[in-house]
């Protein structure tokens, strides 16, 4: 009998053998030994480089493209301009036929208290106050040709954005990032939050929120100068924008507000 067993021995030994290394095997291959294999691993996620920039690219597509059918809009919009510490006002925007502007803004003016319109027409740009106020009658003052621009002391805003602000826009060159962004409240349309990417430069345009409409039509902003709505269905244009007032000869109304009179002055007696 002990020689019997001794016999078979070796063969145990064997199978044992052969059982590990089927077992090492198992844990050592992706498909196991079960009866069903293993499944395919996931496929690798898309490096970051690839994959995040396709939202703000498209984005940023988008903008361009309406910002483009804005460029080519002929009509008269009004909008309500809010902004802090004044009252809500309607600006008017005025795209001619002839490729001419004008966009009028209550309150644009000497601390608030002027009305002004911005004009652009074939012979030049215009700086026009339409309010009596502090001594000035209404009057338009040529700045310069139809490319000149505005100094900042006398430059309310308002009209960039229907105008020079649309070719920053379209630029995919421009120094500008953009996101798609919720609604302004009371706005249709897509919106777009516009930031500067470049901290090195002042940034070309104002940063904030834009809204346009399909046909290029914006419906609302959100900018440093306060917030824009449109305020009704734009209207037809006319063949040509015509200057609010006679021009002058004069210096365009600032929009600060002039300053006080000096109250410490002393007062000279009568002699």
């Amino acid at each position: 009998m002990n020689s019997v067993r001794a016999a078979f021995t070796p063969d145990r030994a064997v199978r044992r053998g052969l059982l590990g290394t089927l077992g090492v095997i198992c844990l050592g291959v992706a498909a196991g030994c079960g009866s069903d294999p293993a499944p395919d691993p996931p496929p690798a996620p898309e490096s970051s480089a690839m994959a995040v920039p396709r939202a703000p690219a498209e984005a940023r597509a988008q903008l361009a493209a309406r910002a483009a059918a804005a460029k080519d809009l002929r009509s008269v919009a009004l909008y309500r301009l809010s902004s802090a510490n004044r009252a809500d006002r309607t600006v008017t925007v005025t795209r001619a036929a002839d490729g001419s502007w004008r966009v009028d803004i209550p309150q644009g003016a000497l601390g608030g208290t002027a009305d002004v319109a911005v004009a652009r027409t074939r012979t030049g740009l215009y700086q026009c106050g339409l309010t009596w106020t502090a001594g000035v009658s209404p009057g338009c003052v040529r700045v310069g040709g139809p490319n000149a621009r505005l100094a900042s002391a006398v430059d309310p805003r308002v009209q960039h954005v229907f105008v020079d602000w649309l070719e920053v826009l379209t630029d995919r060159r421009s120094a500008i990032a953009v996101t798609t962004t919720a609604p302004l409240a009371g706005v249709r349309g897509a919106c777009f939050s516009v930031e500067s990417n470049s901290t090195s430069l002042a940034a070309p345009l104002d940063v904030g929120i834009y809204c346009y409409a399909a046909d290029g039509t914006l419906t609302g902003a959100r900018l440093g100068f306060g917030t824009l709505v449109l305020a009704s269905t734009p209207t037809g244009p006319p063949a040509e924008v015509t200057l609010p007032a006679p021009t002058v000869d004069a210096a365009p109304l600032p929009v600060a507000a002039p300053p006080a009179p000096d109250s410490t002055a002393e007062v000279e007696a009568p002699g």
